[in-house]
């Protein structure tokens, strides 16, 4: 996810402070993707550097707070109004394992499967006990959706990998 567009959208609110943003961004996305503070300074200076954020007068505890620009909500809008592609999304670090578990030797790729399959099992056990104990509303249960929905295809998935091997021997 973009933190650049996320602590946008959180701007298109009203003014904020980075620490407001990054107690907000985390609340939304359910602490599911945490921020350091440092991310979150160097990307406000960078957005600034751009035009998309002003920095305005500092609080009452010296925290310079920061507003959201013309410019700010035209990136902002362009974001949402934009499909993500699968092409602009990181590579796959298990699909890249097991495809050269499979081209490599002397790799039992059955074993990494396994192991896979009961990490993604108890990633899949603590997503649901988090839902379950979800307090911050519909985004943190939004979230928790789409991170239990990939961790189940991601099951799926290797239950192919595992029958398609079975297949070639």
């Amino acid at each position: 996810m973009s933190i650049r567009h996320g602590l946008l959208a959180l701007l298109s609110r009203g003014p904020r402070h980075g620490y407001q943003l990054r107690v907000e961004f985390e609340a939304s996305t359910g602490a599911t993707w945490p921020l350091n503070i440092g991310q979150v300074y160097t990307t406000l200076s960078r957005m600034e550097r751009d035009g998309l954020v002003e920095p305005g007068e500092s609080d009452e505890q010296g925290r310079v707070v920061y507003t959201i620009t013309a410019a700010g909500r035209a990136e902002m809008d362009r974001w949402f109004s934009t499909p993500v592609v699968q092409s602009d999304r990181p590579r796959d670090e298990l699909v890249i394992k097991l495809a050269m578990a499979v081209a490599g030797k002397n790799v039992d790729v059955t074993d990494v499967i396994r192991r896979q399959r009961t990490a993604t099992m108890r990633a899949l056990q603590q997503l649901t006990r988090a839902k379950r104990a979800a307090t911050e509303g519909v985004a943190q249960r939004l979230v928790l959706d789409s991170m239990i929905f990939q961790a189940e295809a991601e099951q799926r998935w290797l239950d192919h990998c595992e029958a398609v091997l079975k297949e070639e021997r």
